[in-house]
């Protein structure tokens, strides 16, 4: 097992790779004449949502032995999170991600990961053990728990870590990585127990417990053993339950440039204010208004904001 002990606020574990995004809107690939390069992956933007909130971040993950993969290494230690426990794998090819941008809410994704992402051939042997258990936030999400090794690798993870908050699960279901909901919903099933908190939209939830409608999806969370339950409700706001309080915020208006990072956004803004210990109407605010601003801009990773960047937003909205 891996045995550095620097010390991390958050300690992400997953998917990681280069976004290769137009910088044409309103048109399909096939029109497409140039694209802008940036770090992507729904774990590691996370990480540099996180970071942008001054936290020291980790991130566990693995790139290819590739031009792609040697800029990733150097575009997290640009945007502060740390690659100390990004390992290179000798086999596989970083992966890259292409979208279309149709705003305000037509957002197409396409994968190439094949015939495996290194992402997921994190090993249990890869685990930094003591940043794991130190950590005030473990960050994972489902496509992790997609294949092996990596899937045992989280198990192993979520074990060591023995519910110490926050551990959280990001229900990120993707379902080109799964071969269906039945198996992705066996996974997330064993990995609940673990959790301290949950974040997901209504069809995330659906996936994961089998509700839509987000009271019932979050109360199916809590009695799985979380702490706290985040359903995303898209125009309807969000929702996050306790079993001693609920907290409903409405969205945040913006004008929309491509929604694809906003989760991503929320869920380091997130990471943030459960650190600070904020009261939890705040916190979802919060990360509300980071969601929106990344929304606002064509990138995902270097889009994400400072927290005075949110508090400006947040100081207006009032």
């Amino acid at each position: 097992m891996g045995t550095s002990t620097e010390a991390a606020e958050v300690v992400a574990m997953g998917r990681l790779g280069v976004d290769l995004y137009p910088l044409q809107d309103g048109v399909g690939l096939e029109d497409v004449s140039t694209f802008g390069k940036y770090l992507g992956g729904s774990a590691a933007n996370v990480s540099v949502a996180a970071a942008r909130h001054g936290h020291a971040v980790a991130l566990i993950s693995r790139v290819g032995a590739d031009p792609f993969g040697r800029y990733l290494l150097r575009e997290l230690e640009r945007l502060r999170v740390s690659a100390e426990d990004v390992r290179t794998d000798p086999t596989l090819n970083t992966p890259v991600t292409f979208c279309e941008i149709f705003p305000p809410d037509d957002f197409p994704l396409y994968f190439y990961r094949e015939p495996k992402a290194p992402d997921l051939n994190i090993e249990p042997l890869d685990l930094p053990l003591e940043k794991i258990v130190n950590a005030g936030i473990l960050w994972s999400t489902v496509t992790g728990l997609s294949q092996e090794p990596s899937r045992a690798a989280h198990f192993a993870a979520y074990r060591t870590r023995d519910r110490r908050g926050h551990t959280v699960l990001d229900l990120d279901y993707r379902p080109m990585f799964w071969a269906d909901r039945d198996a992705a919903r066996e996974q997330i099933q064993a990995a609940l127990p673990f959790m301290t908190v949950a974040v997901g939209n209504r069809e995330e939830c659906e996936v994961a417990v089998g509700e839509t409608d987000p009271v019932r999806a979050a109360d199916a969370l809590l009695e799985r053993g979380v702490e706290l339950a985040i359903v995303k409700q898209g125009p309807r706001g969000v929702l996050a339950k306790t079993r001693d309080e609920t907290v409903e915020v409405d969205p945040f208006p913006v004008e929309v440039v491509n929604g694809l990072g906003a989760g991503d956004a929320f869920g380091g803004a997130l990471c943030h204010g459960l650190l600070v210990g904020w009261d939890l109407e705040h916190v979802v605010r919060f990360a509300n208004v980071a969601g929106a601003i990344v929304a606002t801009r064509r990138e995902c990773s270097t889009a994400m904001p400072t927290s005075d960047e949110v508090d400006s937003l947040l100081v207006r909205g009032l």
